[in-house]
């Protein structure tokens, strides 16, 4: 074999050794290929099958791997309890955060076409919303560092969401809540995950186009993908067949928590629902400028260093709109989410060529850091290795 290609294989073995060993022991591999024959769908695979066997993982998970037009479906566990049947690639899951990605999608493609600019301001848009925010720009928005404090992490919207979460709030009622409250840094000189952010870029959509944010999202985004299945809903309620989202503990009988709140308390920043044979599709196209011009695609590039919620596998960097994640196997660009009984993973290649997505139907954290998401961290580098390597 020339040294080259024996080089390489190793290299991609050595890598999936490193992710496999940031498993915890109970879901750890005994033993990792080193060389060309390295199977890694089937490693991602099983790292997905040892998951969902955790205490306190997830009861189900669902995964796609696209190489070119080849597309590979994997399932493992259980979608829904009550009937036992498994997830499955056409199942409605909450996409949360990555519903961000989706806004970062409407933003630019109406940067595009010149409706914005990556440097007009909140104060020249929206010049109703807090003087003290008037000149963070689009570009700020985008990239988590315009400073404006992240609402959902505000004490009276934590009590008030406890108190019911079904309540119906308006965007502007959100951003309510951190109104009055002064800018964390000046705009630019920091990052800091804001769902803010992305609730002022959906308005702002909104006053370009004269028209409401849904419907942006359907002219440049859904429509153009026939994403028929991938909406914004206006209340808690799922399309059938849906992924049943729990809240799982490693001692109690999982609570199926799939309609317990109302997604337009996170709206643009985190209410989508897909499914994941959608999301992938969106994310191919997402990634590689399909929706905007090569000029803007550019600029969305740009990076700082920035971890997505949760963080995905590898090192995370933000762009605009997009995270970067290096990892072992490569680097891939994407998104992440969870929200009560969902964490999602999607991410493509800048090519749009080869994509994954990993959606398991509980909420897993990384404050703190427990075994199941160190786990689904690690079968996340895995899937990327089993798209960029397969």
């Amino acid at each position: 074999m020339p040294a080259r290609r024996q080089s390489g294989c190793w290299l991609l073995g050595a890598a999936l050794a490193a992710i496999v060993a940031t498993l915890p022991a109970a879901a750890s591999a005994s033993t990792v290929a080193t060389n060309v024959h390295v199977d890694t769908l089937g490693a991602f695979s099983a790292a997905l099958h040892r998951l969902v066997a955790m205490p306190g993982g997830p009861p189900g998970a669902a995964a796609i791997v696209q190489i070119g037009s080849a597309v590979h479906v994997i399932v493992a566990g259980t979608g829904d309890i009550a009937s036992s049947l498994p997830p499955t690639a056409d199942d409605t899951v909450r996409i949360a955060s990555v519903s961000k990605a989706f806004n970062g999608a409407v933003t630019l493609a109406l940067v595009g076409k010149h409706n914005l600019s990556l440097t007009d301001s909140i104060g020249t848009v929206l010049p109703s919303l807090p003087h003290a925010w008037s000149a963070v720009t689009v570009t700020q928005l985008l990239q988590h560092t315009s400073g404006v404090p992240d609402y959902i992490k505000d004490p009276a919207f934590l009590q008030q969401f406890q108190a019911d979460p079904q309540q119906e709030l308006t965007p502007n009622q959100l951003l309510g809540f951190v109104a009055n409250d002064p800018l964390l840094f000046a705009p630019g000189s920091r990052y800091h995950y804001s769902d803010s952010d992305n609730i002022i870029l959906g308005l702002m959509d909104e006053a370009v186009t004269s028209g409401t944010y849904e419907a942006a999202l359907s002219t440049f985004v859904t429509g153009p993908l026939s994403l028929t299945r991938t909406v914004l809903p206006a209340n808690a309620n799922l399309t059938t067949p849906y992924l049943h989202g729990y809240d799982v503990s490693a001692t109690a009988a999982p609570d199926d928590v799939s309609t317990f709140l109302n997604p337009g308390l996170a709206w643009a920043s985190g209410g989508m629902l897909s499914t994941p044979r959608e999301l992938n599709t969106f994310i191919r196209a997402y990634a590689s400028g399909t929706l905007t011009t090569p000029a803007v695609h550019a600029s969305q590039l740009t990076f700082v260093p920035g971890e997505s919620g949760p963080p995905g596998p590898g090192v995370n960097s933000a762009g605009l709109g997009i995270y970067r994640y290096a990892t072992p196997c490569g680097t891939v660009y994407g998104h992440t989410g969870n929200i009560p009984g969902y964490t999602i993973f999607a991410a493509s290649t800048l090519r749009g060529t080869r994509s994954l997505d990993v959606i398991v139907n509980t909420q897993l954290q990384n404050t703190p850091a427990r075994p199941p998401y160190v786990a689904l961290r690690a079968a996340e580098g895995l899937g990327v290795c089993a798209a960029l390597h397969s």
